[in-house]
């Protein structure tokens, strides 16, 4: 008879980092790519966010994979429905290990700490924030697919007002964006995720499955 078993072990992670962590430092980013990215290439939509006073933190997914049957492009991934739960734990101690890492000893009250996930990082990001670890000041789930509701990755009560005080939260999506064009109904779906969280701001834009750097920025100066 075949019995599964699992070993915990240690393993090593990648990120990558734009901007210095210094004394003049006001905000952090957590910027999690999508599925087959690299952090490498990804860390490049966010140059426009080093003005000085600003460190982004790019983690990698911890599972790579070959993206063609050549095995030149390379990608990774956060998770796959494969030991699903098991995945979804190593994944948020990592980030755990890496938010405590980047922030140790930090003043927390002089910092604005944002959250950003695209595509599979976006329910990557809602899980992190979900297990209490972390604090986020905003939190930005671009072109992310939440099938059965974001009430389902992360409590709504985590991101309501405490001490006077919301979670920003942003949803940002491309018009052309060939995932949400192929759901039967494109606007029920935004409905949904909007009732699961009421403070909820949704941002479209003429673009498809990508970060658009101008559009974060826009997005930025509105909020």
């Amino acid at each position: 008879m075949i019995h599964e078993h699992h070993l915990t072990v240690q393993r090593t992670a990648r990120y990558y980092t734009l901007g210095e962590l210094t004394d003049q430092t006001r905000s952090i980013w957590f910027c999690l790519h999508g599925f087959g990215q690299l952090a490498q290439y990804f860390s490049r939509k966010f140059t426009s966010l080093d003005d000085g006073n600003t460190l982004i933190v790019v983690p990698e997914g911890l599972s790579r994979l070959y993206l063609d049957g050549e095995y030149r492009r390379i990608g990774a991934s956060w998770l796959t429905r494969e030991d699903k739960e098991h995945e979804i734990k190593d994944m948020i101690a990592y980030l755990n290990s890496l938010y405590d890492l980047v922030l140790d000893g930090r003043d927390l009250s002089a910092l604005t700490i944002t959250i950003l996930g695209f595509s599979q990082g976006a329910a990557t990001a809602c899980r992190w924030l979900n297990n209490g670890h972390i604090r986020a000041d905003r939190l930005i789930l671009w072109a992310g697919y939440f099938p059965n509701g974001l009430s389902e990755l992360i409590d709504p009560g985590k991101l309501a007002e405490r001490n006077g005080v919301a979670v920003e939260i942003h949803y940002v999506y491309g018009r052309q964006d060939e995932y949400i064009e192929q759901m039967d109904d494109a606007e029920g779906y935004l409905r949904r995720i909007q009732d699961d969280v009421p403070n909820l701001h949704l941002t479209a834009f003429d673009g498809g499955h990508r970060v658009e750097p101008d559009v974060l920025l826009r997005l930025l100066s509105r909020a």
